[in-house]
């Protein structure tokens, strides 16, 4: 009976410091997430027009990290071509930025080609509410369609990565060879305003620095509470076991296409920010180059944290930055040090250490939470009283 008694008492207290642990460590999280997004708020003051520039590049970058993020931590889809989805987003933006430049004129890449009048499909853009709406529409239109033909032929892992590898080169090919209509190698550039303010001016582009900012916090609070509903246990049991998922009764094509559709919708809204931001949009953003460097900051990081890919796009964008204008010969050794050294060091990325450093202080911290500051909602498992053996019979 007592050692029953103390089986019972030990596991109990297994439990309750286990869930006292993941209870810090939510604790720990949420408040250096708020403290990050404070810093951030406040940081902007303190900074030059071009860092303040810089930041709100690094921000938009942080956008797509989260999208790739949802699908390759959490549903174990790589792409490797989402530079398609955020180009697609870009463009749609960065032609109602080129039209409200032109005015009543045609765009000058469009006279420079011998065009007389503007394409059917460029019009509509000159409305701002459906440029906006082509942002999202575009890419997820794309993303389902890709996803759909993809993950019902059972097009899977490096299979997948490969087919959106070739998409990033068909539609980067394909916006260089349409010169009149999109601008050939030099894209749409010269942009002047942006909902009729002079993109220049600094108050438009703190203005700009705190939309980037207000979409990253929606962009990440949507996906964290995607990633904690029963939609994300959907998501990494069929990351884990799709046959087991398929046997529930659930539809594995269905559900990667949705995710898929939503994380290509939210690589176009940083490709619209990255338009008035940096006042460029080449076909070279759209290539598998920066489709992989997008990867690269995931995983940097750490996959499956949703905050590891924001601080891996501003940390990777800094250091590029930072060593590109110090050592303007060599940045380039000391950046792929940089991606060698994190993977070798950090194998679950940045965010990923950090988590493993919390969790080892708060195991063997004397400080931790004991039995009797376990949370209300743990309730002691009863022991039933039981017969003691009798020696023999009556």
């Amino acid at each position: 009976m007592e050692a029953i008694r103390a089986r019972c008492a030990a596991h109990q207290g297994f439990v309750t410091k286990r869930l006292g642990s993941s209870w810090l460590r939510a604790r720990w999280s949420t408040a250096a997430t708020i403290a990050g997004l404070i810093l951030l708020a406040v940081v902007p003051w303190f900074l030059s027009d071009f860092q303040l520039s810089l930041l709100s590049k690094f921000l938009v970058f942080a956008i797509v990290a989260i999208s790739i993020d949802l699908i390759w931590g959490y549903a174990g889809i790589l792409s490797i071509g989402h530079g398609v989805f955020f180009g697609l987003g870009a463009y749609a933006f960065g032609m109602y930025l080129k039209l409200e430049a032109a005015g009543s004129r045609l765009p000058d890449f469009m006279a420079w080609s011998g065009l007389t009048e503007l394409p059917w499909f460029w019009r509509p853009m000159a409305d701002p509410p459906v440029a906006l709406l082509m942002v999202f529409i575009a890419p997820m239109a794309v993303g389902a369609l890709l996803g759909l033909l993809a993950f019902r032929s059972g097009i899977h892992g490096v299979y997948f990565a490969i087919v959106t590898q070739a998409l990033a080169l068909i539609l980067g090919i394909l916006l260089v060879g349409q010169q009149p209509y999109t601008g050939g190698t030099n894209g749409l550039t010269n942009f002047s305003t942006v909902f009729g303010l002079p993109i220049i001016h600094p108050d438009v582009q703190l203005g700009l620095y705190y939309a980037a900012l207000v979409c990253l916090t929606g962009a990440f609070a949507l996906c964290l509470v995607l990633t904690r509903s029963r939609f994300g246990l959907l998501l990494v049991a069929l990351r884990d076991d799709p046959r087991r998922v398929r046997a529930l009764g659930y539809d594995p094509v269905a559900i990667n296409v949705l995710v898929f559709t939503i994380s290509a919708g939210l690589a176009g809204l940083a490709g619209a920010l990255f338009a008035p931001i940096v006042g460029i949009v080449a076909p070279t953003m759209v290539g598998v180059v920066p489709s992989i460097e997008m990867v690269i900051w995931v995983a940097v990081g750490g996959r499956a944290t949703l905050v590891g890919p924001v601080i891996g796009a501003i940390v990777v964008n800094w250091a590029k930055s930072g060593l590109s204008e110090r050592f303007p010969d060599f940045w380039l050794y000391f950046l792929g040090a940089l991606f060698i050294g994190s993977v070798l060091l950090f194998p679950n990325g940045i965010a990923g250490f950090v988590r493993s450093a919390v969790s080892r202080s708060i195991r063997f911290s004397p400080r931790a939470p004991r039995a009797k500051e376990a949370p209300e909602s743990v309730v002691p498992v009863p022991v039933e009283a039981q017969p003691e053996a009798t020696g023999g019979r009556g």
